[in-house]
């Protein structure tokens, strides 16, 4: 794929459409691209996360340890490991290839330097986790009552 074909790719990503065309062309150029067969491990449960992937084709079986969640399947345009973009951290799952695959790799390194670059960008991003944490703290509390009553 292009660098043109990934800055499309990458807008479309919610997280990265945030920063702004002009960060997601650094992201873009600043990546890299990495090709999986089926069958072949992205990441492990417990391994360091250092970056996020974007899907760009096939697909990844997201498996978790100890069976108290479901499997995810991520298809093109999924961003796998957004988290470990902001923070270290360790994989919560194991992200198999369903079928032959390719991502973009993105360090933390890269998008740090990303959002320093572009701070409307970055405080647009802080504001939607901002309002997600408030989001999954509501829902927490509506469960919570519901499991009391």
């Amino acid at each position: 794929m292009s660098i043109e074909d990934d800055v499309v790719l990458l807008d479309r990503v919610p997280t990265f459409h945030l920063l702004g065309n002009a960060a997601i062309r650094v992201l873009a150029i600043g990546s890299e691209q990495q090709e999986f067969a089926s069958g072949s491990v992205l990441f492990r449960a417990g391994d360091a996360a250092d970056c996020g992937y974007v899907v760009q084709r096939g697909a990844f079986r997201l498996s978790f340890p100890g069976g108290g969640r479901e499997d995810i399947v991520a298809g093109p345009g999924a961003l796998i490991g957004e988290l470990a973009l902001i923070v270290a951290m360790v994989r919560p799952a194991t992200a198999t290839a369903r079928e032959y695959a390719s991502v973009i790799r993105i360090t933390r390194t890269l998008f740090q330097r990303v959002l320093d670059s572009e701070p409307d960008g970055a405080r647009r991003l802080r504001d939607e986790f901002a309002l997600r944490t408030s989001q999954a703290a509501s829902d927490l509390m509506l469960v919570g009552g519901r499991l009391t009553d």
